[in-house]
């Protein structure tokens, strides 16, 4: 489908008040899309639904003060990666803390714990619980994830992980 085309759907859709999915069914707003794809996707419960919340390419852009980038991953390499967070943190408990939409964009502040089953920034397993805090700003177009903005409490982390990896 041409650019043309696509961009003429979605103002017509647009305009019309109400975006529709292809089956005609009424698509979920942005709030309900991210808050879906938490407790689906995001959680561990069933990664391999991902490409029902996420466009075929989707922009992660990593605020990292020292290492600004961006990771482009397909709806498949998202469920691989919550396959690689679950071998790292087990079976983990995802809590959203803050949810704020405001058109096409929905923050999402959460807390997730878990236990230190495999490596994580080098350090090796310690079986010991271990909370990460982050947030995200989210993009929706044509009812899909479709870009986001994540921050985490990485000095959070490593403290926790250095503090356990010195009490093994």
């Amino acid at each position: 489908m041409s650019t043309t085309i696509v961009l003429a759907r979605l103002a017509a859709l647009t305009l019309a008040g109400s975006a529709t999915t292809p089956r005609g069914a009424p698509s979920p707003t942005p709030e309900q899309l991210v808050r879906g794809f938490f407790e689906v996707v995001r959680s561990g419960r069933d990664p391999e639904r991902a490409a029902e919340f996420l466009a075929p390419q989707v922009a992660a852009h990593q605020m990292n003060a020292e290492d600004e980038r961006v990771v482009v991953r397909s709806p498949a390499e998202y469920g691989v990666h919550v396959h690689e967070m679950q071998a790292a943190y087990g079976p983990f408990a995802l809590e959203i803390t803050e949810l704020i939409a405001q058109g096409d964009r929905v923050y999402v502040r959460w807390r997730q714990r878990g236990t230190h089953l495999g490596e994580i920034e080098g350090y090796p397993a310690t079986g010991k619980p271990l909370v990460e805090i982050g947030s995200a700003v989210y993009r929706v177009a044509a009812g899909r994830i479709v870009e986001y903005w994540i921050q985490l409490d990485r000095e959070g982390l490593r403290q926790q992980l250095q503090r356990n990896d010195n009490a093994r």
